[in-house]
This record gives structure tokens, sequence and C-alpha cells, in this order.
């Protein structure tokens, strides 16, 4: 197939097998929202209201660049906000890394095979070259975003590591289509859902294996990937060399890295981390509440962000400002952006739009500023209509905020 972009807008392009094994002999891995304030001594301070809020900020894992650091082993790394006015696209070395269980700090491509079972009429076990020979290459930009991202602003707070707001990223993921994969083997009448597992191996006797499963029908999308690349290279170890599940919309918990089995199910997914975690009370609820019902985390919702300007910044009374900032629709199109707060309420200018599940940019010029910016914030609206709320639901696991992040600037 030529390359080109498809009905749903996603660019079908032919990697060689060099690009996909390229990271084989080096694949070794050494032993207020944003007032994120540099604090000398190589530490950062996230403004997170709960605890404890300073972080080391080091470039000293391998192939990164300045990141914060939440967890050494299994690797938690957190991007800093400011990489996020740089560009839609986050780069490699900047992208944050969570790991659940200890990984591999080697892999032999040559050797890998992903198992593909369960419901299935042939099982099957794949080569790397297997796997790039499934079907159409496919690219597809989508924004990669822990459940927990902004935890950390939880109040009251919770348990779970606490992140500021920089656990996401957005690259081009290529690979090809899972559904693509499933067909070596053929998916059995009466398929449920897919479920992953990886090279991830618990730390601790009798902890339950990383895995996750997703519904057929979302399996069986067009977008959703088996990937080997991440924007134009071979998948950093830290993101899951040699292979993992790209599943555009939704959370990075089901995006399994070092993919090494599928398995079809055709009936309920009762592992420990669908059945029992990463999980979202069905209504309201307050940190009194037990006993209340709950359902796996899913689709993301839309967010946005002011990335021009951190809170508490001086700007020119009098004079012009430009505000730019990143928004995302969550599992669908980004319709809009609105500036609100201090008595404002300003439609953004949108800009290159590159795919349903990407950031896009935004920005607004306001003419002169007459006073303070008091608790203004970007609010994003989707092609759904669901638009970020003013105040964050809570939950016990701090999943999914998408509150209006705000800032103050003061003018002189």
């Amino acid at each position: 197939m030529a390359d080109g972009n498809d009905a749903n807008g996603t660019a079908r392009s032919r990697l060689t097998r060099r690009a996909l094994l390229a990271g084989a002999g080096g694949g070794v891995l050494a032993a207020p929202v944003l007032a994120q304030r540099l604090i000398g001594d190589g530490m950062i301070d996230l403004g997170l209201p709960g605890g404890p809020s300073e972080r080391p900020l080091t470039p000293r894992f391998p192939g990164k660049g300045e990141m914060v650091v939440h967890r050494v082993r299994p690797p938690v790394l957190e991007t800093p906000m400011a990489v996020f006015d740089q560009g839609t696209i986050t780069p490699n070395d900047r992208f944050f890394v969570r790991w659940n269980w200890d990984m591999p700090t080697q892999i032999n491509a040559a050797a890998h095979r992903v198992a593909v079972g369960g419901a299935v009429r042939q099982p099957v076990s794949l080569t790397l070259d297997d796997i790039a020979n499934a079907g159409d290459h496919v690219d597809v930009v989508a924004i990669n975003q822990c459940a927990g991202n902004g935890r950390g602003f939880s109040q009251p707070r919770v348990t779970g590591g606490q992140w500021g707001n920089g656990a996401m990223g957005c690259a081009r993921w290529t690979g090809v289509r899972l559904k693509d994969v499933l067909a070596k083997a053929g998916v059995a009448d009466g398929a449920a859902r897919v479920r992953f597992a990886g090279l991830d191996v618990p730390m601790v006797d009798g902890a339950p294996q990383f895995i996750k499963s997703i519904p057929i029908d979302i399996a069986m999308r067009d977008d959703v990937l088996v990937a080997w690349g991440m924007n134009g290279e071979s998948l950093p170890l830290l993101h899951g060399y040699p292979l993992r599940i790209v599943v555009p919309g939704w959370f990075s918990t089901y995006w399994v890295k070092m993919l090494s089995t599928i398995e079809v199910l055709t009936g309920d997914d009762d592992s420990y981390y669908v059945a029992k975690t990463y999980r979202v009370p069905t209504a309201p609820v307050t940190p009194q509440d037990k006993g209340f019902e709950t359902v796996p985390i899913t689709a993301m919702p839309p967010r946005s962000f002011i990335t021009s300007h951190a809170d508490g910044a001086v700007i020119a009374l009098g004079q012009p400002l430009e505000l730019r900032g990143i928004a995302m629709g969550g599992d669908a199109a980004l319709a809009k952006v609105d500036l609100v707060g201090a008595g404002l309420e300003l439609p953004c200018e949108l800009g290159p739009d590159e795919g349903t599940y990407g950031f896009r940019r935004w920005s607004l010029r306001i003419p002169e500023v007459t006073g303070d910016l008091a608790q203004i914030g970007a609010r994003a609206t989707n092609a759904n209509g669901i638009t970020q709320p003013a105040e964050q639901a809570w939950n016990p696991s701090g999943y999914a905020r998408n509150v209006i992040e705000r800032i103050s600037l003061r003018a002189q």
C-alpha cells in the first residue's frame, strides 16, 4: 500500500526490518500546576499542596534529558512542564516513564517472541519479522498519559505516585494494527476481550503480574497498534522496546510495554490490574465513602494547560499579552479552547491538527493588560461536547484529573 492518509487521517508508512531491529544491540539500561520552580542542587518544586513537593531533576537516565525523578527502580520519571511549551510532539528523551514492575535491562531482539493464544483458531509464536509483516505499517499521533497524572494535586491527598502534571507525552507511533496481528492466529467466535502481558516482573514474591485487557471492539479499531517506533526511532528501552501496545484516546495503563503475550478472552478479565485496581467510582464519592461501585478507567477526558507563563509571572501593564498552551480532546477530537477566569471567557486560536488523539497548540492575544489576571485557565472542549470542569471530582486513586488548571499573573 502506498504512503498516504486513510479515511481516519492515519498516516501509513513503511519501515524497514533494519529500523524495527535497530535497537537490538544497543538496548541496555545502566543500573500550584505550572509553577514548577528550580530550587538549585538539581531539585524542582512541583507545587504539590498535600505533602513534600520537591523532587530531584536529573539527566542521568540512559537516553534521557533532564527529568523529574519520582522513583529509580522501577523507573518513574516525569516530564518538566516547560517541555510542553516547545511543541506538540514530546521528544523521546523528555517523554515521561512509568513502570509498575522491574523491567529487563537488555532484550535479545532476534530471540524475542510474542505468543498469541487463548480463544484463537491456531495459537502462534511470532517473531519481530512476523509482526512487521503482519499488515500495513501505520503511523498514529497519540498522547500517552498516566491515569494518575496530576494525582499530587488531589485534596485530600491520596495514595500512589505523587505526579505533577507531566506524566504525559505525545508521540508519533509506528507499527501494525493489532487486528492484523490477531489475524495471524484467527480470533475465535465469542471473543470478548484481548489481554496483554510484557516482560516486566513483580519485585515482590506473590505480587500479581502486570497484565491488562481491552474489549474486542477496541482491539479491532484501525488505530490500535502493536508499535515498534516512536517519533521515527525504534522504541527506547525505557518506553517498551521492542514492542508495545498503543491504544489512542485511552490511558497508558493499557499501553503494555515489552509485549510478550496476547491472549483472547471469551469473558470478563479477573486479573488484578483490571478487576481490582485502575478503577474509578461510577458516581461521585467523598473521602469518607466506602464500598462504592467502580469500573475500569478507560478513555481520557479533555485537558489543557497554559505553557507560556508560570503561576505568579509578572506581565507588563498597558502592553499586549500573548498566551499559549497545549490541549487535547481525550478520546475525541479537540473542538475548542477558551480562556476563562478573571471575568474573561475568550475563544483561543487552535494550531495545526495532527490527528484526533494528539496535542494541539492554542494561542490568544490580549490587546492590552489592564490589571492582574487572577486564576485564569484554559478550558478544552472535545467534539463530543465534553468540557473540563471548574472543580475536580475526588476519587480515592487520584485518577483522570481534568480540572481547569489555573494560574495568576501580576501586572506591573
